[in-house]
């Protein structure tokens, strides 16, 4: 982790009227959020990059509270504050109880079945780079093919924004909690 920001977020006098626009549109309430106005200095892959997360986050196939499982373990994973404290919110309006999520930030998460065998998915991911043959075959028996899919490059997806949130030194906004340890 870093001591502050290595790139501090764009501001808003600094971001031409594209940019201005696009941090805007990815705003969760009336506040700019640190990781999209920090990425805002660079505009195009933002809007790509985007792009992208918006569908694994909004329109993928996954359940919502199974998305939510694989991007707080993955948080806790990679000790990136900034994404657990910004999912413990969506994870609680993915039918996650607080319980639960504290529990996805422990060695043995207590969870049920179906919610263990993500956490175990996402640890060999974070672990190996590959889900195991006895665990794909489990997923594989609950998921279709384009959720398998989704899985991975969710699991994937939040490793690389983990690794620049703690590269860059993003901060959370004020209110949201870091990673329990």
């Amino acid at each position: 982790m870093t001591d502050g920001p290595r790139i501090p977020p764009l501001a808003p006098e600094d971001r031409d009227e594209r940019t201005a626009a696009l941090v805007e549109s990815l705003r969760f309430g009336d506040e700019d959020m640190n990781l999209f106005a920090t990425l805002a200095h660079h505009p195009r892959l933002l809007r790509r990059w985007s792009q992208f997360g918006g569908l694994l986050l909004f329109g993928g196939t996954l359940p919502g509270r199974d998305r939510e499982v694989l991007i707080l373990r993955t948080a806790f994973n990679t000790g990136a504050d900034y994404e657990w404290g910004h999912h413990v919110e969506l994870g609680t309006a993915a039918g996650l109880t607080p319980e639960e999520i504290r529990s996805l930030a422990t060695a043995e998460p207590d969870l049920p079945e179906a919610d263990r065998l993500l956490v175990t998915a996402a640890d060999e991911l974070h672990a190996t780079n590959v889900i195991s043959d006895p665990t794909w075959a489990s997923l594989a028996a609950r998921y279709e093919t384009q959720q398998l899919i989704e899985l991975c490059m969710l699991v994937g997806q939040y490793h690389l924004v983990a690794f620049t949130l703690n590269s860059l030194g993003i901060e959370r906004e004020p209110g949201f909690e870091g990673v329990p340890r």
